[in-house]
C-alpha cells in the first residue's frame, strides 16, 4: 500500500504529530492475530453501524467489471477509478465501509478527494487510458496535492469517524478509489473480474463537524535475502533496478529518498529492523491509527518523542497480521504539536518467503520499499484533527 511519496511526507509530518500532554494516553494495540501471515482474508464485511443523527448512505464504485492485469512483468496493478459522490452541497465523510468484491486480489483500497478542477483532469486521464480506470502506482495519478480520506485494507470493516468530526467534502467534489489487484494467487484462471465499491456515509455540512486529515509516517526498508537465499537479487542495487521495472523510476527514487530523509544520506543499514524519526510541523489531536506492512511484516510502533520525558506510544502491533489491519480509535484522543518527533519502527523476517504460499515459488530478494505484495513497506497511518 502506496500513501505517499516521501517528498509529500514532510508537508503531512504537519498534519500528522504530536506533544502529548496531561495524562498518558493509552497506545493503541491489535487484537492478537489468529493466523498471521495468510495473505487475504476472503470472509464477508458485517453490516454497517445504524446511521448517526444527519447521516446518509451513498455507494460508489465500479458499475462496469474490471479484469486487472499486471504491467512489466510483475504480478501487481495499482489502478485508479473516477468516482462520483454526486455532491451538490458542502458535506463530511464520517464514515466507509469498502466492499471488496472479489477479496482474493485486492490488496488494498484508498480513496482521494479531488476538488472540481481535479476532477476534471481526472476525467481527461481516464479518456486517454485504455480500458476502465487508469495504472497509477504509489498515487492517484492526478496533478495537485489530493487529500486522502479513506482506505481499507484486510481486516477492516466500516471505518466510523469520531463523534463531531469528518472529511471535508466540498460540493462538486469527487473521488479516485485506487485498488491495488495482487495476481500472486491468481492461479492459472486467471484473476477474474472485480466489482468493488464503497459504502459513504455523509452528514450535511449544517453539522458543523470539524475537519479531520489523514497523516503517513514512513520508514525504509533494508531487508537482505533470507539465511541460504542467493541469486541476482539478493544485490541490493539489482532489487531497486527491478523494482523501477516493475513501477516505475519514481519508485527507485522513494528508495534513495527514505533513505536520505530517515538515514541522512549515509549508507543504508541492512537488517531486520528499520525505523525513522519525523518531526512534527503543525499541531492537531489524533483519534486513530493504524500500521500497513506486507506478507513480511511481523511488528509495527509508533511512538511520539522517544526517549524523552514526554515519550507515548501511539500504536503498537508486537504480532503484526496482514488479516488485521483495521483503522482504530485511540482510546483517549492524543495531542500533537510543532516541534514533537514521530517515529514508526517496523521488523521483517525473511524466512517467511518460504513459508508462505504466495511468496515461495518467487526467488530470493533484498527486499526494499515497493508498492508490490511481494516487496515491503512500513506505514503508520494517522487521523488528525489539525489545529
Amino acid at each position: 500500500m502506496r500513501f505517499a511519496r516521501p517528498a509529500a511526507v514532510t508537508a503531512l509530518a504537519g498534519v500528522l504529530l504530536l506533544a502529548a500532554c496531561g495524562s498518558e494516553p493509552e497506545p493503541v494495540a491489535a487484537p492478537p492475530p489468529t493466523s498471521p501471515h495468510t495473505g487475504h482474508s476472503t470472509g464477508s464485511a458485517p453490516p454497517p453501524t445504524p446511521l448517526r443523527d444527519g447521516e446518509r448512505f451513498v455507494e460508489v464504485g465500479l458499475t462496469q467489471p474490471y479484469t486487472p492485469a499486471a504491467p512489466n512483468g510483475g504480478t501487481d496493478e495499482y489502478r485508479c477509478f473516477l468516482v462520483d459522490p454526486g455532491l451538490t452541497e458542502p458535506a463530511y465523510l464520517t464514515g466507509s465501509r469498502f466492499l471488496p468484491q472479489n477479496a482474493a486480489i485486492v490488496h488494498h483500497a484508498i480513496f482521494y478527494r479531488l476538488n472540481p478542477e481535479q476532477a476534471k483532469a481526472a476525467t481527461s486521464v481516464d479518456a486517454g487510458a485504455p480500458g476502465e480506470g487508469w495504472t497509477c502506482f504509489g498515487d492517484s495519478g492526478v496533478q495537485g496535492e489530493t487529500a486522502w480520506v479513506a482506505h481499507w485494507a484486510p481486516g477492516a470493516g466500516e471505518t466510523l469517524m469520531p463523534d463531531g468530526f469528518g472529511f471535508a467534502m466540498p460540493p462538486g467534489s469527487k473521488l479516485v478509489m485506487q485498488i491495488h489487484y495482487n495476481l500472486l494467487g491468481a492461479g492459472d484462471g486467471g484473476p477474474g473480474s472485480d466489482t468493488s465499491g464503497m459504502q459513504m456515509r455523509l452528514s450535511a455540512a449544517g453539522a458543523k463537524l470539524k475537519p479531520l486529515a489523514t497523516g503517513l509516517v514512513m520508514a525504509p526498508i533494508e531487508l537482505p535475502c533470507e539465511p541460504g537465499g542467493t541469486g541476482p537479487l539478493c544485490d541490493r542495487a539489482t532489487a531497486i533496478a527491478d523494482v523501477a521495472k516493475r513501477f516505475g523510476p519514481e519508485s527507485a527514487e522513494t528508495v534513495h529518498q527514505l533513505n536520505q530523509w530517515c538515514n541522512q544520506g549515509g549508507a543504508p543499514k541492512p537488517g531486520t529492523t528499520q525505523s525513522c524519526d519525523q518531526p512534527i510541523e503543525q499541531g492537531g489531536t489524533v483519534y486513530m491509527a493504524a500500521g500497513h506492512m506486507h506478507l513480511l511484516g511481523r511488528s509495527i510502533k509508533v511512538e511520539l518523542n522517544p526517549g524523552t520525558a514526554e515519550a507515548r506510544t501511539v500504536l503498537d502491533v508486537p504480532e503484526y497480521n496482514f488479516d488485521n489491519q483495521a483503522l482504530v480509535p485511540l482510546k483517549k484522543p492524543l495531542r500533537i504539536t510543532k516541534g514533537d518527533v514521530v517515529r514508526v519502527t517496523c521488523t521483517h523476517d525473511a524466512t517467511l518467503r518460504r513459508q508462505l504460499p504466495q511468496l515461495k515459488t518467487l526467488p530470493s530478494r533484498y527486499v526494499v520499499w515497493g508498492e508490490g505484495t511481494s516487496d515491503e513497506m512500513c506505514l503508520g497511518i494517522l487521523v488528525v484533527a489539525p489545529e
